[in-house]
């Protein structure tokens, strides 16, 4: 429990005061869901989820204590702080799992050093095909921006289907009973890293290769 600067009304850890509105002090361990007032679920209607950012946002706003007690002013001001930090976080389903894996202790540079085995041949084919690119000229040139360009399909496609597998994932964590680190939680975790490394790859593929193309474009 927490108590209001304002009120002095004790109760649950919260961004606003519920009885009078005003910033309440920031405990370390709130995390962004109970920050932007959603329970700990990794399934969210991002509809709702803007919704409260921006009903929250005008509440905390520090414009409205510009005359409040200078305690007050500093609440506001962090609160509203990890209040946008939060709804970047869980708008966003990639750095939502990330920050999941944050709140179970994981991270996925532990299991990210490596190029995952069953990307590594696209991986490896497409930058050639980029280096061939920058090389390129007349009808090769043609011929070969074709071939990238499809390539970039093949990729969004593949981005879309690990997207799909995500929110699998996501219901899966939703939908277990084990939260003390059981086997369940331990198979979703490595389910989890292995999803969100290869989007890692493929998000810089697809930016190598827009600007790959851009290059040639601008040539």
């Amino acid at each position: 429990m927490i108590q209001c600067p304002s009120c002095a009304r004790p109760q649950e850890p919260r961004l606003i005061c519920a009885s009078c509105d005003s910033p309440l002090p920031v405990p370390a361990d709130l995390d962004c869901f109970s920050a932007l007032g959603f329970p700990r679920r990794l399934t969210i209607d991002t509809d709702a989820l803007e919704t409260s950012y921006h009903e929250l946002g005008r509440k905390i706003h520090p414009d409205r204590f510009a005359s409040s007690a200078p305690n007050v002013r500093a609440l506001s001001l962090s609160g509203t702080a990890l209040l946008t930090r939060s709804y970047r976080t869980l708008r966003d389903p990639v750095s939502r799992g990330l920050y999941w894996l944050e709140l179970n202790g994981e991270k996925l540079a532990e299991n990210n050093k490596n190029v995952p085995p069953d990307l590594a041949e696209t991986v490896f084919e497409v930058q050639e095909q980029l280096s061939d690119l920058r090389d390129a000229s007349g009808d090769a040139a043609i011929e070969l921006r074709s071939e990238v360009e499809q390539r970039r399909v093949e990729v969004s496609s593949a981005m879309e289907e690990l997207g799909a597998q995500l929110a699998r994932n996501f219901s899966r964590w939703d939908a277990s009973t084990s939260s003390n680190g059981g086997n369940d939680n331990r198979n979703l975790v490595a389910e989890l890293k292995a999803i969100l490394s290869k989007i890692a790859y493929l998000r810089t593929l697809l930016r190598d290769i827009d600007r790959g193309l851009e290059t040639l474009r601008a040539a």
